[in-house]
């Protein structure tokens, strides 16, 4: 893999703050789950996108207090 092709690439989502909450079953550095963390260096860029999209959708959900346990 050319050095082009491994910067293109999606970046991780972790930001060294790993920690995985009782409660949520998530980090509570990056709001990924076990599976997601444990995954991602074989996901495809799509998948890892994938995540990406649901990582948002997690940190709206706990801006607004919303409920985060539900992995989605």
């Amino acid at each position: 893999m050319s050095a082009e092709t491994v910067d293109a690439r999606v970046p991780s989502p972790c930001i060294n703050v790993c920690r995985i909450d009782e409660a949520t079953r998530l980090c509570v550095g990056c709001l990924r789950t076990l599976d997601e963390i444990a995954a991602w260096s074989v996901l495809t860029d799509r998948e890892r996108r994938d995540v990406w999209t649901r990582l948002a959708e997690r940190a709206a959900r706990v801006a607004t207090g919303a409920d985060a346990d539900a992995n989605g």
